[in-house]
């Protein structure tokens, strides 16, 4: 059995464990992400990777997610909330101190493969990738292959202007409309004199009748149906998998569609066309380990 690191290095933390060719997950741990301090974070990757060793001292190689704009070397012209790794080539110091080869990964472009390889996209060639956090990632799958774009950036949805804002243009995109974060919990906030870190006591209060959340909700679903059509009449799926915490609820997913259902049906040139479902993705926390190990075994 041929074994690899997988490494998924978020803002708040960093998880890590051994991938195995099968794409199966084991020996996990994670540790709080030095978003501040370069050296310290590269060191404690390290100790992540000896310690996988520990178990199989024959692991192949280093397969790393991680959000920003990263170049097919393992350059990152951005680094997201892990700021102290702007404008360094991670794959190569990887490389350099741990003598196996490494292939970094944006975060939603290996959630989005890792589905096409164990998960909801199996057998699928063309879709689309959503993960609905902090704010919203994506990937565009087209002919089983990532799509990046002239400058790496394909996939950016979350910047896609879905509502008008006249003060700042900003405030009317996906990600401050569609995330979980930044999109629903904070419009919710907004308004409440009671608010909330977990975006599922927002849908436990619309269930309760609270009318604050039942409409925040609707506006969030609205908001989100707008995007996701506009991929769709864009780029011409075969499915469009949601991650993120929020799309385990299988309330959430069925609202979603029939916004979508209803927001098409307003919609004359499209209202007849047949648009497809949106699915929950299937490997929820492991996806980046596991799709970032993929890249490295076909780069």
């Amino acid at each position: 059995m041929k074994n690899y690191v997988g490494l998924d290095i978020g803002g708040t933390s960093v998880k890590y464990g051994l991938v195995d060719e099968n794409g199966v997950v084991s020996n996990k741990g994670h540790f709080k992400t030095n978003v501040d301090d370069q050296a310290g974070l590269l060191n404690d990757l390290v100790t992540a990777v000896k310690e996988i060793q520990s178990v199989d001292k024959d692991v192949l190689g280093i397969g790393v997610s991680m959000p920003g704009v990263v170049q097919a070397d393992g350059f990152l012209t951005t680094s997201g909330a892990v700021k102290c790794f702007t404008g360094i080539n991670l794959a190569q110091l990887l490389e350099e101190k741990t003598g196996l080869p490494a292939k970094i990964e944006n975060d939603a472009n290996a959630a989005a493969i890792a589905e096409k390889w164990i998960g909801s996209a199996q057998g699928i060639h063309d879709y689309i990738g959503l993960v609905l956090g902090t704010g919203v990632g994506g990937a565009l799958i087209i002919n089983d292959q990532i799509y990046r774009g002239a400058h790496a950036r394909s996939g950016e949805f979350g910047w896609m202007i879905v509502e008008d804002d006249d003060i700042d243009v900003e405030m009317g995109s996906l990600n401050f409309r569609g995330a979980t974060v930044i999109g629903l919990i904070r419009r919710y906030n907004q308004f409440s004199d009671q608010p909330v870190e977990d975006a599922r006591l927002i849908f436990k209060r619309a269930d309760d009748g609270e009318v604050l959340a039942q409409n925040v909700l609707k506006s969030y679903y609205h908001s989100l149906a707008k995007g996701i059509i506009n991929l769709e009449v864009s780029f011409d799926p075969a499915v469009v998998i949601i991650g993120g915490g929020i799309s385990a609820n299988t309330e959430f997913i069925d609202n979603l569609n029939k916004t979508i259902e209803e927001v098409k049906a307003t919609h004359n040139s499209i209202k007849d066309i047949d648009l497809p479902l949106v699915k929950a993705a299937k490997l929820k926390n492991d996806a980046g380990m596991i799709g970032a190990v993929y890249q490295l075994i076909h780069a």
